[in-house]
């Protein structure tokens, strides 16, 4: 029979009253996610934040000290932030109530973890806890502005794709022309929900297989350039076989269907980044805590 402490207990009951609360919002994100490409990344991040904290499970609960005096506020941030959920909001558009809401209830549920757990095993499981702000759907707005650089950027690559291999090439905003081609970047050539796939994949693998901060904040850094220069990479040999070899290419499969393909390439080149990253630290695995050890002994 396994045994629940009065902690684990606590924690229960306030997520599952949160998701009694907050039921509509929580509905409407995943609805959101399902219908639009620009979402698609959402239903990710709730499945692996719980995994995460599952798999460290042994070690935060070693670390556990629940206790009003060392969680006062992230108490108060989850009430003040639960209050949200109930506040009228008719002033502001459905998109950002949605995201105010959701916020609402991210701000909850990690303030009820520090609650319940203390904030020695919240911050070991910070990572997973932190993990959980990729819910907040963005704005309506503010996700438009981002397609529309995906669009300008992919566009930037495949001119300079063209330009290096010697085909002539013009830009005009997002169309892109070559000898017998103009291509135009719609909005759903921007590649928003692979772009934003990419960047949850890739986070959650330099969380995974690295251990230094700067070597995770370079993969991740790297993935939105890697992503931009698939869209153009797909833009170029799309046109290329469709002028070169087959007009077909312009409207066949791997134009709708393609996308996937591309996507792969760019992984491999983050999985060999992350082999390079994670050999370098399994060779010098102390070089990290060298000056340490020397400030410590006064060497």
């Amino acid at each position: 029979m396994i045994r629940v402490e009065k902690h684990q207990a606590l924690f229960i009951l306030l997520w599952i009253a949160s998701l009694i609360v907050a039921w509509r919002p929580l509905a409407g994100t995943f609805t959101l996610s399902l219908r639009d490409d620009g979402y698609t990344h959402i239903l990710l991040i709730l499945p692996i934040s719980a995994a995460l904290i599952i798999l460290e499970q042994r070690s935060f609960t070693k670390l556990v000290s629940p206790g009003l005096h060392t969680s006062w506020a992230m108490l108060a941030l989850a009430i003040f932030s639960a209050c949200f959920i109930f506040a009228p909001t008719a002033s502001v558009s459905p998109d950002v109530q949605l995201s105010i809401r959701i916020l609402a209830l991210v701000l909850f549920w990690i303030g009820a973890f520090t609650l319940c757990f203390g904030t020695r095993a919240s911050r070991s499981v910070s990572f997973p806890l932190l993990f959980l702000f990729g819910l907040v759907p963005l704005p309506r707005q503010l996700l438009d502005i981002f397609v529309s650089l995906l669009q300008q950027m992919s566009a930037c690559a495949a001119h300079f794709l063209f330009s290096i291999c010697g085909v002539p090439v013009s830009q005009d905003g997002v169309a892109v022309s070559i000898p017998g081609l103009t291509v135009h970047v719609a909005e759903e050539c921007s590649s928003i929900r692979s772009s934003s796939m990419l960047l949850v994949t890739t986070i959650v693998l330099a969380y995974l297989l690295l251990r230094s901060p700067w070597r995770r904040a370079v993969v991740v850094g790297l993935a939105l350039p890697l992503s931009i220069f698939k869209n153009g990479l797909r833009i170029f040999t799309i046109a290329m076989l469709g002028t070169r070899v087959d007009p077909a290419y312009l409207t066949g499969r791997l134009h709708h269907d393609g996308g996937i393909v591309f996507f792969a390439i760019v992984m491999l080149i983050i999985f060999a980044i992350l082999w390079i990253f994670r050999r370098a630290e399994n060779r010098w695995p102390n070089a990290a805590l060298k000056p340490a050890l020397s400030n410590a002994t006064g060497a």
